[in-house]
């Protein structure tokens, strides 16, 4: 039943349409083909607008950018030259600072013989004998010297210490400064790269997460602050390297200027010591000879007064052989007469004259002879000691210190 009402309607004859309504069709076409075409050309017209615009936008953004890296570098470069600049400044003054290193290092290393010489003449000092183991102008001077070269020895240490920290800031900064150029330098080409690139380059690309805001990115204060703060420390450790140069200078000059100048202290109060010495040796000498000129005289003496008791025995012998002979005269004759009376006091005054005086005299002579004696030999001795203290003074230490050179490093 379906299938026959479908097949009726088919075989329907069509409804017809009035002439204005073909008309009124047709007009419709016209005017909604004129409107699709109106937009279609405002479309164009706006796209072309459009193109044109943002095309002039993409231009001048890339031509802004292009500016911008021009300004970045300038930027590092300006950067890298300070950097260069500091550098050279820092390496120009470590290597100065390593030249008075070596200047500190000798001048610690020529401290050493001034010390020992001085030190061994303290020890030689200590051989001379008696009196003359003085504590003397000399010793006084040699004590000081050793004083002043440990002093001079701590100091010149204390400083060396000092330069090889300095030095080791400086190197440091110098580092520092490196790192930064190393980095700027790689900088500088990565924008030099990207200068150099156009629209028409060929290894022009579409990269991945290319346009990433976070991230460690650095503003651009920091960046310059982190350039600053390296130039700065270089500067810093520079003028603190200058102001330790001044220094070493003057402690190199006034040192070696001390040390010389009790040097010669030294060397003076020798000088003034052996010639001390050699006046005191030349008196005992004289006194020597003259001690040994009045032995020879009471030698002559003591001879001279054993000669004269020896004269005296004929007198005395014939004065008792003449009493003797007296005694036998007979009786009467026997007789205290004067020539009796003056025998007898002959033989007591020449008696008296050979005891009393002339034996008394002859030991009184024998024993400043000895007293004499013993001058001799303690003025020997002494003269001896004074030989020894020339020799140690003169030869020994003055001789050795000949050899000690102060030099100005």
């Amino acid at each position: 039943e379906t299938l026959q009402k479908t097949m009726a309607r088919l075989l329907q004859v069509p409804t017809k349409f009035h002439p204005s309504e073909w008309d009124i069709a047709n007009k419709m076409q016209s005017a909604s083909t004129e409107s699709q075409k109106s937009r279609s050309e405002r479309m164009i017209a706006e796209s072309q607008r459009l193109l044109d615009e943002i095309e002039k936008t993409t231009q001048k953004t890339q031509s802004d950018v292009n500016k911008k890296i021009e300004q970045r570098r300038e930027e590092i470069k300006f950067w890298k030259q300070e950097l260069d600049n500091k550098l050279e400044e820092i390496v120009h003054e470590t290597e100065v600072l390593l030249t008075l290193k070596t200047r500190l290092e000798k001048s610690l290393e020529s401290c050493k013989e001034p010390l020992i010489i001085a030190q061994k003449c303290l020890l030689n000092r200590q051989r001379r004998a008696g009196i003359d183991l003085v504590h003397d102008e000399v010793e006084q001077e040699l004590m000081k010297e050793v004083e002043v070269v440990q002093g001079v020895t701590g100091l010149l240490g204390r400083t060396l210490e000092q330069t090889n920290e300095q030095i080791r800031l400086n190197r440091s900064a110098k580092y520092n400064l490196e790192m930064d150029l190393k980095d700027k330098f790689t900088a500088l080409m990565i924008d030099d790269y990207c200068a150099s690139l156009t629209n028409n380059t060929p290894d022009i690309r579409y990269t991945n997460n290319a346009v990433k805001i976070e991230g460690n990115f650095v503003s651009p204060e920091n960046w310059i602050d982190f350039s600053n703060i390296n130039v700065e420390k270089a500067d810093k450790q520079r003028n603190n390297s200058l102001a330790l140069r001044v220094m070493i200078d003057g402690i190199l000059s006034q040192t070696a200027n001390d040390m010389r100048k009790q040097c010669e202290m030294v060397n003076a109060a020798f000088r003034n010591r052996v010639k001390e010495v050699k006046d005191a040796k030349h008196k005992l000498e004289t006194l020597l000879a003259m001690v040994m000129d009045e032995t020879a005289s009471q030698e002559k003496n003591i001879a001279a007064l054993k000669k004269a008791i020896a004269d005296k025995e004929g007198p005395v012998k014939v004065a008792q052989t003449r009493l003797e002979a007296r005694s036998h005269r007979p009786n009467v004759e026997f007789c205290y007469d004067t020539v009796q009376y003056r025998l007898i006091s002959e033989v007591q005054e020449i008696t008296k004259n050979i005891q009393r005086q002339l034996k008394d005299t002859l030991a009184q002579a024998e024993t400043d002879l000895k007293g004499l004696s013993r001058r001799q030999l303690s003025l020997e001795e002494e003269i001896q000691v004074k030989e020894n203290t020339l020799y140690i003074d003169e030869v020994l230490c003055m001789q050795m210190r000949e050899s000690v050179y102060i030099n100005s490093f």
